[in-house]
């Protein structure tokens, strides 16, 4: 029997996790509902299988998992309208929307039911993902299984027991990508400023940033010990390292990530304080 996934919203990264579904060959059928027909076209084109309309009710009618994949800003309005229907069937729901609180979910969608709140990053895009998860108690442990099947789909999967930790999640992997273009944009702009070219620059960064990253993950040492590994006593490395933590580097970052939490919980309406450990 295949599972009946419905996705409200048919956005990157909708289509995201599609694509991880359809590759890993899930055994899925696959429902999409969006108002407008050119991202529904997208649907098509990609994976003719998946069924498509713009009429939400009529999506989500066989549906055992429906994913909120909308805007934060549209999605009252859209849980209010699946309401009445949710409350018959009782789907598991799955929302990756940032900032929209679980009871919020609950209490739009007329209270009582499974639901799951993922905090994705865009490397999902590429099935590279990093995505936080947290089950209110109505989720059992087979459905529990099931969202994280589905996110899996697209990269790596971290379960928390406390929803305010995803605005830590947030700061960290949601944001992340985002810091690291960063640092790239300004390494590969300090390459040209020494003469290479700009196809040049952007090889040698790119490549050593998926070297590092993927060493720091089959590594068993920490990003510390990787660290000081590769910085030899008077060396070249130990030169720019003194430099990037002369200018503070670990309290910049200490910030932007509190900056970004707490924009988080702003954003949320929560009122919980964010509070280093």
């Amino acid at each position: 029997m295949k599972t009946q996934i419905t996705f409200i919203g048919a956005g990157n990264m909708a289509r995201s996790l599609i694509a991880g579904l359809v590759e890993d060959n899930a055994a899925v059928e696959v429902t999409v509902s969006d108002p407008t027909e050119d991202q529904l076209d997208m649907i098509r084109g990609k994976w003719p299988a998946c069924h498509t309309t713009t009429d939400n009710l009529n999506a989500i009618s066989n549906a055992q998992v429906i994913i909120l994949a909308v805007k934060p800003q549209v999605m009252q309005a859209v849980c209010e309208s699946l309401a009445e229907t949710v409350q018959k069937k009782k789907p598991l729901i799955i929302s990756i929307a940032a900032g929209v609180s679980e009871s919020s979910l609950s209490r739009w969608l007329g209270g009582l039911l499974p639901v799951v709140r993922c905090m994705p990053n865009t490397p999902a895009l590429v099935q590279s993902g990093m995505t936080g998860l947290y089950a209110n108690a109505n989720v059992s442990d087979e459905q529990r299984s099931l969202a994280e099947s589905i996110m899996r789909a697209v990269g790596m999967t971290l379960w928390f027991d406390d929803e305010e930790k995803l605005h830590a999640v947030t700061a960290i992997s949601g944001s992340g990508p985002a810091y690291f273009f960063l640092v790239m944009e300004a390494m590969q702009a300090s390459a040209e400023r020494f003469g290479l070219t700009k196809e040049e620059s952007r090889l040698l960064v790119v490549q050593t940033a998926f070297g590092a990253a993927k060493l720091a993950l089959e590594s068993p040492d920490d990003a510390g010990e990787l660290r000081v590994k590769v910085t030899s006593k008077g060396g070249t490395t130990e030169a720019a390292i003194a430099q990037l933590q002369g200018a503070g580097l670990e309290d910049i970052f200490d910030k932007a990530l509190q900056a970004a939490a707490l924009r988080s919980v702003a954003l949320s309406g929560s009122k919980t304080a964010i509070e280093k450990s």
